[in-house]
């Protein structure tokens, strides 16, 4: 089983930019499809990025698509989120997550979670 820690949340203006990491430790990082959620205060935590394992598959939700960009290096075991034009309702705690098996960008079945990275975008 992977362990993953993210790291790079924080506080940023409106239209700011940010990047988050996601540092795993264990063995076989670049057979694991990895993905990035959140989840705001009293909502569920829903999909917003995914990356498959080699990298050559990405997905977004229609809500980030243009301002947020997925990516890994499977070198460092790492997966990156750069997020860009930040709006207040981005705002949210983010999960790094990975499993190993099924589509990538379906959100179930992922069963390996960071402990969160909060990020607060203020307007």
């Amino acid at each position: 089983q992977v362990q993953l820690v993210e790291s790079g949340g924080g506080l940023v203006q409106t239209g700011g930019s940010l990047r988050l990491s996601c540092a795993a430790s264990g063995r076989s990082f670049s057979s694991y499809s990895m993905a990035w959620f959140r989840q705001a205060p009293g909502e569920e935590r829903n999909l917003v990025s995914a990356i498959n394992w080699s990298g050559t598959g990405t997905y977004y939700v229609d809500s980030v698509r243009g301002r947020f960009t997925i990516s890994r290096d499977n070198a460092k075991n790492t997966v990156y989120l750069q997020m860009n034009s930040l709006k207040p309702e981005d705002t949210a705690v983010y999960y790094c997550a990975a499993k190993r098996y099924g589509n990538y960008y379906v959100p179930g079945s992922y069963d390996a979670w960071g402990q969160g990275t909060q990020v607060i975008v203020s307007s």
